[in-house]
């Protein structure tokens, strides 16, 4: 029977080897060759070494995960990790060894997995137990500057944990520690400029189009609308007069995902739901497929079938964060590349950076920031008198405090053509 849940196992050698080769690994999968973090932070963040602990930051990329490693040895510390069960698989069941070996653990998507949330609870008990954990959850974004909507739960975990250390210790705490990660590009204007201009011109290649004197931020909305065009006319999708270019691509995405829902002949799929929860739901029960788990909700799918059913929720993705006024309403170096890549995607079939495509062209700095930590024994009570209430309060309140960081860091990057310069596309 084929064993689902995998539990953390830490390996010291494991853990070495990982602290060594972290640097390596985040230039060669991301190009980031630089964490920037505040003195004060540092600080902050050794003070809690020896604490129980939840952190939590912003997931929009695969990089997360090595910088969330990186904190906990600025912290002087391990933590424990939550991960997609199907990436204990990856290299035939090596990747996840080493995952194991530094402190991570799987959870499976969509089902109770009580092994995994057993494992969480008994995390948080111990003394010292710290866990890094992601709301956003899968799929990621793709988006530096957006949260998507925080996965319902990661914070009654967090209580659950610390209604069990009280069994033993009245006294216990939990502290959390919200953080925001922001990626900044290092070239210089530049080369950001002719890197963008070469790939543009191999999409515009590709798709038989011609710059005709646009400026560069109207080379993107032109391949953004033909792109789309394509895929109103794939999917038969009717187009109204009328219509913007976000209610368009709000159309295609929801066709898609819901063919997707009929490829699979889903009975329980809720085809009013926004596009985040439909792709959420979609590629749950596509996990579970992967990883064999078998369920009589779980449809049964052919080799072909499960590939397009994976082809196709990456093209919704695309679809889903691609967002006009997005680009328009702050064209940086940054926002121009996660553009490309959903092109790149599209056009090229080249497999999205935030699902595990090529590390980015150029070279980046990621830096880190937090919002001010608290302890979970705070708000118990609170929490005890409305337990969903409350963590619905007390969650909306976290992610007010990771935009205040977004926010904030809006001032890292700049603009390289003029705000909502459009004209025509």
């Amino acid at each position: 029977m084929k064993k689902f849940f995998m539990p953390p196992e830490f390996n010291l050698a494991a853990a070495w080897f990982a602290d060594a080769t972290l640097p390596l690994a985040l230039k060669q999968y991301q190009n980031i060759d630089e964490i920037i973090l505040k003195p004060e932070d540092r600080e902050m963040l050794r003070s809690f070494r020896h604490e129980r602990l939840l952190f939590f930051t912003n997931h929009p990329s695969q990089a997360e995960p090595m910088l969330a490693y990186h904190l906990a040895n600025a912290m002087g510390a391990r933590f424990h990790y939550m991960a997609t069960r199907r990436a204990f698989d990856f290299l035939f069941g090596a990747v996840g060894k080493l995952f194991q070996g530094v402190g991570a653990y799987s959870v499976l998507p969509g089902v109770p997995d009580r092994e995994s949330m057993r494992m969480t609870r008994q995390i948080l008990t111990e003394p010292g137990g710290k866990l890094a954990i992601f709301p956003e959850g899968e799929p990621m974004c793709g988006e530096n500057d957006s949260l998507m909507p925080f996965q319902p739960g990661f914070l009654k975990l967090g209580f659950a944990g610390l209604t069990d250390a009280r069994k033993k210790d009245p006294k216990a705490d939990i502290a959390v520690i919200p953080g925001f990660i922001k990626y900044v590009i290092k070239s210089s204007r530049e080369e950001v400029m002719a890197d963008l201009e070469k790939a543009l011109a191999e999409l515009e290649t590709a798709l038989h189009v011609h710059a005709g004197g646009r400026n560069l931020l109207r080379r993107f909305l032109m391949i953004g609308r033909i792109l789309l065009e394509q895929a109103e006319r794939q999917y038969q999708v009717e187009v109204s007069p009328d219509s913007d270019f976000d209610y368009r691509i709000g159309r295609v995405r929801h066709r898609i995902l819901d063919n997707v829902a009929r490829l699979m002949n889903l009975s329980h799929y809720n085809k009013e739901a926004d596009a985040i929860h439909k792709l959420r739901h979609l590629t749950s029960i596509i996990e579970l497929i992967e990883v064999g788990f078998d369920a009589p909700e779980i449809p049964k799918l052919s080799p072909e079938q499960l590939a397009t059913a994976n082809r196709e929720c990456i093209k919704a993705y695309d679809f889903i964060v691609i967002k006009r006024d997005y680009l328009i309403s702050r064209p940086t170096p940054e926002r121009f590349y996660e553009w490309l890549q959903r092109f790149q995607s599209m056009a090229l079939g080249k497999t999205p950076r935030a699902l595990g495509g090529e590390p980015h062209p150029l070279p980046r700095k990621a830096v880190v920031s937090f919002a001010k930590p608290f302890y979970l024994g705070e708000h118990y009570d609170a929490y005890l008198k409305d337990k969903n209430g409350y963590v619905h309060t007390l969650t909306e309140k976290i992610r007010g405090d990771m935009q205040a960081l977004l926010d904030n860091s809006a001032s890292l990057t700049y603009t390289i053509v003029e705000p909502g310069d459009v004209g025509g596309v």
